[in-house]
């Protein structure tokens, strides 16, 4: 039998996926029980009414007594990034797996230590980089890893969402709308999945970046909501991130990835495709085509994943260090946009 845990639940109204992620805890019969920490008392009926009888841990003020009567063995912390990193370190120091909201810190220096401490006391931290899990993505991660490319010299990607979300009042008052509480805008909410994804497939790590930033819709936040960046990875690889806020409704997205013996190409948006072609020892070649029926459950797969490798069951979705890595990826771009000088990342 599966092995249950106990999970402590780090959360607020302002919190990013809230309900997706109390669905997911609730569905993941991996769980056994959920004890709730919200500094503002709000979410405890919302949380009864998701939870149901899972909610048996106790609700809670503070996350240290959470974490000292509760006891879990994985906290899942979905708050403002600002505010992640001493949640996490408490979470850590109490001997908790860790499943963190992206980006979970507002400088990639505040997450470096929150790494280290992980890994001295043999735990998970995961940072919720759920794009890993669909389907599509586990198939052309299995493909380029088996090297139907070959060397790899190119990658193209976007990730575009709508803008119509920026330009209601109510938004302007959240904290991704702020640098301050969320360390940036579109690049490190939704851009910062797609650059994970070319560091899952490809092994190869961001060595140098090169970016502009704007506000390009002039709405009345100070994050950006338009990202370009050049890339160069330490396996010889360059690229381009288009990332941005632009549409009405909705999402477009892709990535491209080249190479000696073809090309692949994932989208995620209108449809679950991937489609490659490789000339590796093929006679005649041609394209290849797999559409997947899209993923149900929303953040439950995620939420499932790191469940259970908090249990010990499997192997956890993302490590701490692969966490690290982008988020240096990611503020290294805003240091280039910034100043204007390519950036190294290191």
């Amino acid at each position: 039998m599966a092995k249950n845990i106990r999970v402590g639940l780090v959360i607020e109204p302002e919190s990013a996926h809230r309900d997706e992620y109390l669905r997911g805890l609730a569905e993941t019969e991996e769980v056994q029980s959920v004890a709730l920490a919200d500094a503002t008392g709000k979410m405890a009926d919302r949380a009864r009414e998701l939870l149901g009888t899972k909610l048996d841990g106790g609700i809670f003020k503070d996350v240290g007594q959470m974490l000292t009567r509760a006891a879990p063995q994985m906290a899942l912390i979905t708050l403002p990034a600002v505010d992640a990193p001493p949640a996490i370190d408490a979470a850590l120091e109490a001997g908790c797996h860790v499943l963190a909201e992206k980006p979970a810190c507002i400088r990639a220096e505040d997450f470096a230590p929150l790494v280290t401490k992980a890994q001295r006391k043999h735990r998970e931290l995961m940072l919720a980089l759920g794009n890993r899990l669909h389907p599509p993505v586990r198939e052309a991660r299995k493909l380029i890893r088996d090297g139907i490319l070959g060397k790899l010299y190119g990658v193209n990607l976007y990730l575009i969402a709508d803008q119509t979300r920026l330009k209601n009042p109510a938004y302007h008052k959240q904290w991704f709308a702020s640098r301050a509480r969320a360390g940036g805008g579109h690049l490190i909410w939704l851009g910062i999945h797609w650059l994970d994804l070319v560091h899952h497939f490809t092994g190869q790590s961001t060595k140098q970046v090169a970016a502009l930033t704007a506000n390009v819709g002039g709405q009345p936040i100070d994050v950006e909501d338009s990202a370009v960046v050049a890339l160069r990875f330490d396996g010889g690889m360059q690229g381009t991130l288009q990332s941005g806020y632009y549409l009405d409704r909705g999402y477009h997205s892709h990535l491209i990835l080249w190479g000696e013996h073809g090309w692949l190409r994932l989208a995620l948006s209108d449809n679950h495709a991937l489609e490659w072609y490789s000339n590796r020892g093929q006679d005649m070649p041609v394209v290849k085509r797999i559409e997947y029926p899209r993923q149900a459950g929303g953040y439950t797969p995620l939420v499932r994943a790191a469940v259970r490798a908090a249990a010990g069951l499997e192997p956890a979705p993302v490590t701490g260090a692969e966490g690290l890595l982008v988020l240096k990826a990611i503020f290294a771009a805003y240091r280039a946009a910034a100043t204007g000088t390519t950036q190294t990342v290191s």
